[in-house]
Formats: structure tokens, sequence, C-alpha cells
């Protein structure tokens, strides 16, 4: 590929962008007083900056280059379809090949029932889109209390109004006085943090009672769904126990409560299927996709809705009022496509389930004899390593946070991306990555984990 670096004056970009780019989750002034790296190029899993540096991106952008950088097969779907037909809405009885072609594609690669696809360009606009259709349905049956969404605490479902109030994350709700009337937070399967002396499958029993319990607490008639992460990606790579989800879905089920599934994250392989939705056995009433399903290369979103609610917003629901302008935009669901039919001939989710998935989380547990490592969990291409002050408790740090942000300037200066979700840093690389980039990605990791140490 070529290298556009040389043509870029670092200072001068990083003036302009101090100067006039807010970025986003970003303290602004911190940035400004140090600099932004300016990204350049990328191919596969690995990024240069403006300086020439190579770096491994060992989040996958932001959870969602499946296919890997500098896929030309996708920029080629993108310059046909815009030379064929750039733009048309979706609004005036009127639809386009690509739009239709990735609903049906969709209605065939996730659960069965899920037969309805409505596009949007993030997660945070088919959240936003189901909180909608979850209360229509509702009056629509004639329950019109039912209205409250219970949802998890560190759950993130996006940054809007409604998503942010969806999510769990405190600090986005103290910032803005959230969340917004209607919405309710449960605690989530942390077994780290709660477990104590219980087994896993009895604490996941546990954790999954405190649905059971504010439903009482609320009333049944007044609760409309419950929204899931089947991992929970931003909030630290939160994975369930085993008996986790059968018994929420049973709760679900005795209360007559909708139970709907945020993909955004695990979606298009990352847990070694199509769906996390497969690897935990749930059975949605609804779904949210987004990333994943274009690898990051167009914005789009969509919620998969099933039958049930489907059938009774069409047949008694007349028009429904919500869309987007660019909802099913002809670009991004020729990308998406292209991005779909790339993940399946190249059997990237089978690599991912008998491969590099178990190579990545097989040599993460390596780090586990390091005296900052509390637990290293994951499945398939998504992973933490939790740090800790004392591995017997544990005992967390205090104040949580300090010490992963630590942790994420050693590895961001060691040219190896990964997040730090409090004292957790979190991985989740491209399908494609290697295996020696995975020896890359863990040795650095263990390097930047002992100057961490260092630094304490």
């Amino acid at each position: 590929m070529n290298n556009p670096a040389h043509a870029v004056d670092t200072a001068t970009i990083q003036s302009l962008d101090a100067a006039h780019h807010w970025h986003p989750f970003t303290d602004t002034k911190a940035l400004n007083a140090e600099g932004s790296r300016v990204i350049v190029r990328a191919e596969g899993s690995r990024l240069w900056d403006s300086n020439g540096n190579e770096i491994l991106d060992g989040m996958a952008g932001l959870w969602c280059v499946n296919v890997g950088y500098g896929r030309r097969e996708l920029a080629d779907a993108a310059a046909r379809q815009m030379m064929a037909l750039p733009y048309y809405n979706t609004f005036f009885k009127t639809t386009t090949v690509p739009a239709t072609e990735l609903a049906g594609k969709l209605a065939e690669l996730t659960p069965e029932g899920l037969d309805y696809a409505f596009f949007a360009n993030s997660g945070s606009e088919a959240n936003d889109t189901i909180v909608r259709m979850v209360r229509q349905f509702w009056q629509l049956r004639g329950k019109t209390n039912k209205k409250t969404i219970i949802s998890r605490e560190y759950a993130y479902h996006g940054s809007t109004m409604i998503a942010t109030s969806l999510g769990g994350m405190t600090a986005m709700h103290n910032q803005v006085d959230m969340p917004l009337p209607g919405f309710s937070h449960i605690r989530p399967p942390y077994y780290l943090r709660d477990g104590g002396n219980m087994t896993e499958d009895a604490f996941g029993i546990a954790a999954a009672q405190a649905l059971e319990e504010r439903i009482q607490e609320l009333g049944a008639d007044t609760i409309a769904a419950f929204i899931a992460e089947p991992i929970q990606g931003a909030g630290g790579v939160i994975i369930p126990p085993a008996s986790y989800f059968p018994e929420i879905q049973r709760i679900c089920r005795n209360h007559d409560i909708l139970f709907i599934v945020d993909e955004v994250i695990c979606g298009f392989g990352r847990t070694g299927n199509w769906f996390a939705s497969e690897t935990f056995d749930l059975r949605p009433d609804m779904m949210t996709l987004a990333k994943g399903l274009s690898s990051g290369y167009a914005p789009i979103s969509a919620v998969m809705v099933g039958d049930r609610v489907a059938k009774t917003l069409i047949e008694d629901g007349g028009e429904f009022f919500h869309g987007f302008t660019y909802s099913g935009h002809p670009v991004a669901c020729a990308v998406a496509l292209e991005n779909l039919r790339i993940i399946e001939q190249e059997a990237l989710i089978e690599r991912v389930r008998s491969d590099v998935g178990p190579y990545l989380q097989d040599s993460l547990r390596s780090l586990s004899d390091h005296p900052l490592v509390g637990e290293v969990r994951g499945v398939g291409l998504i992973a933490a390593v939790e740090l800790v002050k004392d591995k017997d408790g544990p005992v967390f740090f205090d104040p949580l946070g300090r010490v992963g942000t630590i942790c994420r300037d050693h590895c961001f200066a060691n040219n190896l991306v990964m997040r730090a979700v409090r004292d957790t840093m979190v991985c989740s690389p491209p399908l494609v990555i290697t295996r020696g980039e995975i020896d890359r990605l863990v040795t650095t990791l263990r390097t930047c984990l002992d100057r961490t140490l260092a630094d304490l």
C-alpha cells in the first residue's frame, strides 16, 4: 500500500485538531495538551501513524473492523454502488436492491424468527428504535402501562439520550442527569467482583434473580422488556456464568417481558459463531446489530425484529413514525453485503472458533502469573485481563481506574492499542489477526504490566 505519512505535517494536523475537532469520549483539555496521534493508514490488524510508527490494533477500531483493514473488495463494492445509485431513501414506498438483499441476508443469518430488519446508522440509533418499537407494541396489545425497560449496571447501549438511559454507565448518567424515566438497572453477572464463595453456577442464578426482584418491586404489568449484551463489552468484558441466561429467559417468559439482545459488539463472528446468541443459546424477541455488520467501513446498523413484535406493529400499528435519512443507505448496505460475503468465503468465524480464538485465550492466560493480574477471561476474540491490588480476595485498586489508565498509556507508548475499562485491560482484535500478532500482543502487554507495576 502507498504510505501517505510523508505528506502529513503532524504538528499542523495536531494544531488544527486542537483548534476545531471535538473528540468523543475525550477530556479535550488533556488531549490538546498532549496532542492527538494522527493515524494515516491501516492494513490487516495494523495501523500506521504520521510519524511512521506501526501499531497493533488490539481493539479492531472500536470493536468493529472484523475483516481487517485495507480490504479492496469493500472499497470496490462502495464505488460500484456509488456509480449506480449513490443514495435514495426508503421512505416513499420505495426500496433499493442492496437494502432489500441485506434485509433478507440478515433474516437468514440471525436466530430463527427474527425475520424483519429495520436499518439505522449506529448502535445508538438502533437501540433508540427498539425503545420506540417496544412501547408501541405494548400499546397496541392494550397493555399501556408496560413501558419500563430493565438493563444492567455497566451495560453500554449507545450514547444518545435514550441509549444512555438504556445503558448502565454511571459516569454518563451523572454528567447529564440520566437516566430518563422508564429505565431501571440491576446488577451485572460480574463473578470476580460479586461471586464471593459461591460457585459460578450458583452466582449466575443469584445474579439473574436480581431481575425477578426488580420485576416484583416495580410490578410485571409495568415492565416492557429486558435488554442485555451477551458479553458486556464496554463494561469490561463481563462474561456471565452458564446458568445466568437460562434463568433470565425463564423469568422474561414467566412475566411476559420482551427479551432484547444487543449484539453490536458480539455479532458477526467475535465469539466464534455468527452471533453470541448462538454461543449462549439465546432466543431474543429483538436484536441490535451494528459494528461488524460492515466491519466499520460504512456507518450502518439494524434492528432485527421477531415475528411476534413485527406482526403486531405491521398489522395493527399503521404508519411507524420513525426513521432516518440514511436508513438502508444503498452504499452502506452494499458494503455490508460484501463484508458478510468475505466473512463466509474466508471462513473467518470458523477460524475464530477453532484457531485464533483459542490461541488468544490460551496466550492471555499465560499472564495469570503476573502480580497485577486477578483474572483473565474471554470467549473467541474478545478478552479481558483484570488488574487487582491483591489476588487474595481479590482486593481492587482504589481509586478504581487509575491503574488501568497507567497500563493503557504504556500500551499506547509501545504501539499496542488496548482499552482500559476501570482497571481491566480489554481487547477485541480483527478476526484476521495472526498467531504471530497475538504473540506480539501478549508479549507487549506483559511488558506494559511490568512497567505499570514499577510505576506503582
